[in-house]
């Protein structure tokens, strides 16, 4: 059995502080404990460059009264650290601790452990030789494989978190999670032509993920894709129909819509659609979807950071928007009910409204029907990066595009920027076909970077602008 830290001994120290905040004056009190054990591992060219492990230990206390909270972190796990975190979380609301503690709080949940069956999971994953023979391996194939590969890459990353949350609405719930991940990128160069693609997958909750990836696969599909896009022609601008491809294009939903709808921007009023619930956003084909259950994905949870079960979320039913996401801040400053969703990267942050397995879901329509309905635009077999504005504008790069022409594909190009506005946007999604796939990704924000999916069948977007030369 691996070394855990938290138990239900911890009952009594937790359930004391509680006591204590509430005596204070403080309407909740949440407590989150935190363990942790981080590894990665870079392959470039023909060797492992860099190995990076990690380990973490601490407690993050947050405080409510009224509409406003005070959040605290400390390394110190002990009683004393605790009390001082605690006194200081009281201190940003202009709350002390009084004399004599009596409070209304009603003691403690019984125990409850969703970690019972991942107690082995660590010690289950990779050896640190084992991950660097496997991504060896997948540089190597490239070298075999690709043509004109001047940077070869392929790294590995491994989070173990225990977490325990105790909070005075009763909250006494422990958790372990990991999280693996896999990146392999190559860039081709011959002369004046470039053309760089990458590869990224990821799971939760499997600690044999590495060695059920094959990089022989993953090898191929970046070497088939740098060939055809290393002498691609650059796409021209303008504004045009676009059929955008099922798993990471789904990245685009998540960054210029999904973040308008947790209620950290609702609160703030900064999202377009922070008084659109049961209005039309979005064409009559959409259906999106915020959850926490698919097996093996990797924004799939037992609990939030918060201490809840995960509920899968409407946020949008036929194009009405129907739900935002919400944490504990939120349901407070909003009036919209908890949804699982309050999520951190460590104790150092405090919990918000965050997306967990975030994707559009599947329609009635092939992927070739989507395609052949379009006389001349842009098919996005495979989105690069991008940045988002605070309001949904949007720009994003298409690593890897062919032209539609009369129906049919064509030629590949490169250097598109699909650029626009969520609200804009969302109205044209007109077609979504029924292959859905999802996509692990790395989601940055109010609280810290944490593990998400994306996710959308194949969909066709009316009119975009295109960025190009």
């Amino acid at each position: 059995m691996d070394s855990l830290l938290f138990n239900p001994s911890w009952h009594t120290k937790l359930e004391s502080l509680l006591h204590t905040g509430k005596a204070a004056g403080a309407d909740l009190v949440e407590i989150f404990l935190e363990n942790t054990d981080y590894s990665s591992v870079l392959a470039e060219q023909d060797s492992i460059t860099s190995v990076n492990p990690a380990f973490g230990r601490g407690a993050g206390i947050r405080v409510f009264h009224g509409s406003h909270d005070g959040f605290v972190s400390t390394n110190d796990l002990s009683e004393k650290g605790l009390n001082i975190a605690l006194e200081q979380a009281l201190g940003m609301l202009g709350l002390q601790i009084p004399k004599t503690i009596n409070s209304k709080f009603d003691g403690l949940q019984d125990f409850n452990d969703f970690a019972i069956y991942k107690n082995n999971w660590l010690s289950d994953c990779p050896s640190l030789n084992e991950s660097s023979t496997k991504l060896l391996e997948a540089t190597l194939l490239l070298k075999k494989k690709g043509k004109h590969l001047s940077v070869r890459r392929s790294s590995y990353s491994r989070s173990w978190q225990e977490v325990l949350v105790a909070a005075s609405d009763g909250t006494f719930n422990r958790d372990v999670r990991l999280h693996q991940s896999i990146g392999v990128n190559a860039l081709a160069q011959d002369g004046e032509h470039r053309a760089s693609i990458g590869r990224r997958y990821g799971t939760s909750g499997i600690p044999e993920d590495l060695t059920q990836w094959i990089p022989e696969k993953t090898a191929d599909e970046i070497c088939d894709s740098t060939a055809v896009m290393l002498y691609a022609d650059y796409v021209e601008a303008g504004q045009m129909p676009a059929v955008l491809a099922n798993k990471f294009g789904g990245v685009i939903f998540h960054e210029a819509c999904g973040h308008l709808l947790e209620t950290t921007q609702i609160e703030r009023g900064t999202s377009p659609f922070v008084d659109k619930l049961n209005s039309k956003i979005a064409h009559h084909s959409v259906t999106a979807v915020d959850e926490g259950f698919t097996e093996g994905a990797f924004g799939s949870l037992s609990m939030d950071d918060e201490g809840m079960a995960p509920q899968k979320t409407i946020l949008i039913k036929d194009g009405i928007l129907k739900n935002f996401l919400s944490d504990r801040a939120g349901e407070l400053r909003t009036g919209n009910k908890r949804t699982g969703s309050g999520r951190r990267q460590s104790h150092t942050f405090a919990a918000a409204s965050r997306m967990r397995n975030t994707y559009i879901a599947a329609g009635k329509y092939s992927p070739k029907e989507l395609i052949s309905s379009v006389d001349s635009g842009l098919y996005c077999k495979s989105m690069g990066g991008g940045s988002v504005g605070p309001t949904g504008q949007f720009n994003f790069s298409v690593e890897e595009g062919y032209l539609i022409e009369n129906g049919k594909l064509t030629k590949p190009v490169k250097g598109a920027t699909l650029i626009g506005e969520a609200q804009d946007i969302m109205p044209r999604i007109s077609m979504c076909a029924n292959d859905l796939d999802l996509a692990a990704g790395f989601c940055g924000s109010i609280s810290g970077n944490i593990n998400v999916t994306v996710g959308q069948p194949h969909i066709k977007v009316d009119s975009i602008t295109v960025g190009g030369r």
